[in-house]
């Protein structure tokens, strides 16, 4: 990308900008070692590098316009994401407070479900709810429910929150509506609607591949042996908890709407449904004397999770404007699209794939339907390579804050790898073999 003349792709400033990324990348993933918040080093570094970029067109008196432009696009696509996943993580918290989460768990617990039928069960939900209510807002709700049945036990919980993130990816895969990377290929006109419903047996044979390799680090126990099943049976939701459950369906509904018939982003509709949470929680308090403090169930939404998104989308915009994403199209020109999709899953991991996909559509590679389909496939799947590498696992590694981190997900992460791969072998046998799509 040329700047006024100045290819920053190629020019030293532009190499700084990238190295700056790398030293904040290793902190992300050097978590644990340092005890430094993943959000920090992405925050810090999203800032910082549009700073210097601002800095360097005012020193060179470079012309502000596409500056200026690509500032008010990134806002945009960063608010969108933002506020999607604000008013998600606040529906989730309404919802542990009105003892949703506590009840699963006593009706789980009731019918004596061992560590391994619950890791299958939450990943089956996953995989089917993914599709409908977003992998993020999937795997918030799946993962409370893991550490509501167990806190402490990390053999359970890190290969159980691994599945639930590997199984919401890869049911968001197949639905416009179930990952942020579906919904920007499908508003790209990359493919109808029907046309993702081909994914689901790459998404689905993959993921079961994944599990079937994780459940075998599961303790073949009975969870939480010294309670009681009559009385966890007897753990009731708090009154207004379903109406609760029922607005937050209702707002991925609207959101859906919004999208569709009027153009809205979705984060509008998500705003609507905290509206009328708020109402909601105003009138359970007036008639029934239920104090339902929705902001204090706002403060306790996981401000890491939102300020690492802002800053990692933030940093790889940077990255973008200096001209290194651009990159992307000439790959696709110089290399078979198949081997350039299956090492985009690779990237999204590396980086989140959010901002992959969004590269690559502001690339315009030259593909057809098929290799939309394996990108959309790769970057949804491909996420879950590592802990970071998708909204979902942004999300479970705030949930599950010191347990399921990169470091644990690392150690297992080839069962991951071996799904994907799997994934990838479907997709090639139903779409360039068989021809059916």
């Amino acid at each position: 990308m040329e700047l006024d003349g100045i290819d920053l792709s190629t020019h030293p400033f532009g190499w700084m900008l990238l190295l700056i990324f790398f030293i904040g990348y290793y902190f992300i993933v050097r978590e644990d070692k340092y005890h430094l918040d993943k959000s920090k080093p992405a925050l810090f570094i999203g800032t910082f590098m549009f700073i210097l970029i601002g800095g360097f067109y005012a020193f060179y008196g470079l012309n502000f316009i596409p500056f200026k432009r690509e500032i008010t696009q990134l806002v945009y696509e960063i608010a969108e994401i933002f506020f999607f996943l604000f008013v998600a993580m606040t529906f989730i918290e309404a919802l542990i407070e009105r003892g949703v989460f506590n009840a699963l768990k006593g009706k789980l617990i009731a019918k004596g479900y061992s560590y391994r039928e619950l890791f299958w069960i939450t990943g089956f939900l996953a995989f089917f709810i993914s599709p409908m209510a977003g992998n993020l807002a999937t795997a918030l709700i799946l993962s409370t429910v893991l550490v509501t049945i167990e806190r402490k036990n990390k053999a359970f919980l890190v290969p159980g929150a691994m599945n639930v993130v590997v199984a919401a990816n890869a049911g968001g895969v197949w639905s416009p509506f179930g990952d942020i990377t579906t919904l920007m290929a499908w508003t790209a006109h990359k493919a109808n609607f029907a046309d993702f419903l081909y994914l689901f047996p790459a998404a689905f044979i993959g993921w079961m591949v994944t599990a079937y390799l994780l459940v075998r680090y599961v303790p073949n126990l009975d969870p939480n042996n010294e309670s009681d099943p009559k009385v966890a049976e007897k753990i009731e939701i708090l009154k207004g908890g379903k109406v609760i459950v029922g607005i937050g369906i209702a707002t991925i509904a609207i959101s859906v709407i919004a999208k569709q018939v009027m153009q809205l982003p979705p984060m509008w509709g998500m705003l609507f449904g905290l509206s009328v949470l708020q109402l909601y929680t105003y009138r359970l308090k007036r008639r029934h004397k239920q104090d339902v403090n929705i902001y204090k169930s706002i403060s306790k939404v996981e401000n890491n999770t939102l300020l690492f998104f802002f800053g990692i989308l933030a940093a790889v915009g940077a990255l973008y404007f200096a001209g290194f994403l651009g990159y992307v199209s000439k790959l696709y020109d110089m290399y078979d699209p198949t081997y350039i999709n299956i090492g985009v899953g690779f990237i999204s991991a590396a980086i989140n794939n959010v901002p992959v996909m969004s590269a690559v559509l502001k690339a315009k590679p030259a593909i057809d339907y098929a290799q939309w389909m394996l990108l959309t496939l790769s970057a949804g799947v491909g996420g879950s390579l590592i802990s970071f590498g998708s909204a979902a696992g942004v999300g479970v590694m705030s949930k599950l804050h010191g347990i399921y981190t990169f470091s644990s997900h690392i150690k297992l992460a080839w069962t991951v790898l071996i799904g994907y791969m799997v994934s990838i072998a479907v997709w090639y046998f139903q779409f360039m073999v068989l021809g059916v799509y």
